[in-house]
C-alpha cells in the first residue's frame, strides 16, 4: 500500500502496488471426492478434506483460504470432482505482503483455467472477495486488486474504481519491522475506537486528498512531492492509532537519512514500512539507517505483474 490505507475500508481511494515476489499454485482433479493440499513453505502435507465438508469446522490458518475458495467455486460453478493443490513460495508468508489475497488469487485462476472457465478480472475479484469477507468478515479488496491487476494501480473498493498508474520504476524502500500484525483485528479496533471518538473519521476525508494528489505526482514521476504527501499520510494514520513504536522508529531512522518521505505501509501495528528516495547511492545510507534501527529491508521490486497462467497443460 501506497498511500490510503484504513479509509479505503470506508469507501475512500488508495494507491497500491505489486510485489514481484510470487505465490505458485497447481491444481488437478483426481477421482475421489475430496481436495489434497501441500504447502512445503507453510508445512503442510497431505492435508485432506471431502468436498462437501469444505469449509465446515474449526480451520486453521494456513488451509482457511484454499478451503473456503474451494468452496466458493464449488457452489457457484458446480464442481463435483476432487482436487490435488500445491503451492510455493517466493517469500516468507510472515513480513504482510498480501500472501492470503494473492493465493486466493492464483488458486481461482488455476480453477478457472483447469475447468475451462473464462473469468474477467472483475469477476475473479468477486469470487476471491466473497471469500476474503467470509474468512476476515472485514476488508477493501486492494490487496486482491493487485494480484489480479498488476502493476501500480488507484483502486476504489470493491473494484468499483481500477485505474492503472503509468509508472515504470518506483525508489521505493521497503523495511519490515521484525513484527507481524493482524490487519482484520487492527481494522475493528479502528472501527471501535471511532465509535468512542467520531472524530477520528476526520483524518479520511485528508488522507483522500492526499491519495489524489500523489496519483498525480506518481503520473508526472515527482517523487519528492510523492515523499512529502506520504510523510503527511503516516502522520494521519499515527493519528488514528495505528502506528507503532517499531514503525515510528524505522519512518524517523529514514527520513534522517535523507528519504524524501517514510510512512507505514498496511494495516500498521507492525509489518512494513515505505521510504522514497532520490538517487540511487541516497537508497544505501537509508537502508543503514533502517537496519541499524532493528529494521529489515526486504529485497522487493514494486509495480510487479498480477496473477497469471504460466504453464497450463490438459491436466495441469
Amino acid at each position: 500500500m501506497l498511500l490510503g490505507e484504513h479509509s479505503v475500508v470506508y469507501g475512500h481511494p488508495c494507491l497500491v502496488t505489486a510485489v514481484n515476489q510470487r505465490i505458485y499454485v497447481t491444481v488437478k482433479t483426481i477421482t475421489t471426492p475430496k481436495i489434497i493440499l501441500n504447502s512445503p513453505d507453510l508445512k503442510i502435507k497431505n492435508y485432506q478434506k471431502e468436498i462437501k465438508q469444505l469449509g465446515q469446522g474449526e480451520l486453521a490458518k494456513e488451509v482457511k483460504f484454499v478451503e473456503i475458495l474451494i468452496k466458493n467455486f464449488r457452489e457457484k460453478f458446480g464442481l463435483t470432482t476432487g482436487l490435488e493443490i500445491n503451492t510455493h513460495n517466493d517469500f516468507s508468508t510472515q513480513f504482510g505482503f498480501g500472501s492470503s489475497s494473492a493465493v486466493t488469487v492464483a488458486l481461482a485462476l488455476a480453477l478457472a483455467k483447469l475447468f475451462e472457465i473464462r473469468l474477467s478480472k472483475k469477476q475473479l475479484f468477486t469470487l476471491c472477495y466473497q471469500t476474503i469477507l467470509e474468512i476476515q468478515g472485514v476488508g477493501s479488496g486492494f490487496d486482491l486488486a493487485a494480484a489480479i491487476w498488476g502493476g501500480t494501480i488507484y483502486y476504489v473498493m470493491p473494484a468499483k474504481i481500477v485505474k492503472k498508474i503509468p509508472v515504470k520504476n518506483l525508489p521505493i524502500l521497503v523495511g519490515y519491522t521484525g513484527i507481524k500484525a493482524d490487519t482484520a483485528t487492527i481494522v475493528k479496533d479502528l472501527a471501535k475506537r471511532m465509535e468512542e471518538n467520531p472524530d477520528l473519521k476526520n483524518n479520511f476525508s485528508k488522507i483522500s486528498q492526499l491519495v489524489e494528489r500523489a496519483k498525480l505526482a506518481l503520473s508526472n514521476r515527482d517523487f519528492a512531492s510523492l515523499g512529502e504527501l506520504m510523510t503527511a499520510n503516516h502522520q494521519l494514520l499515527k493519528n488514528l492509532g495505528v502506528s507503532s513504536k517499531e514503525l515510528e522508529n524505522l519512518t524517523q531512522a529514514s527520513l534522517s537519512a535523507g528519504a524524501l518521505g517514510a510512512k507505514l505501509s498496511g494495516a500498521g501495528g507492525g509489518d512494513c514500512m515505505l521510504a522514497v528516495y532520490d538517487k540511487k547511492d541516497q537508497s544505501k545510507s537509508i537502508e543503514q539507517a533502517i537496519t541499524q534501527v532493528g529494521g529489515q529491508i526486504m529485497l522487493v521490486k514494486l509495480n510487479a505483474p498480477g496473477a497469471k497462467i504460466e504453464n497450463a497443460q490438459n491436466n495441469f
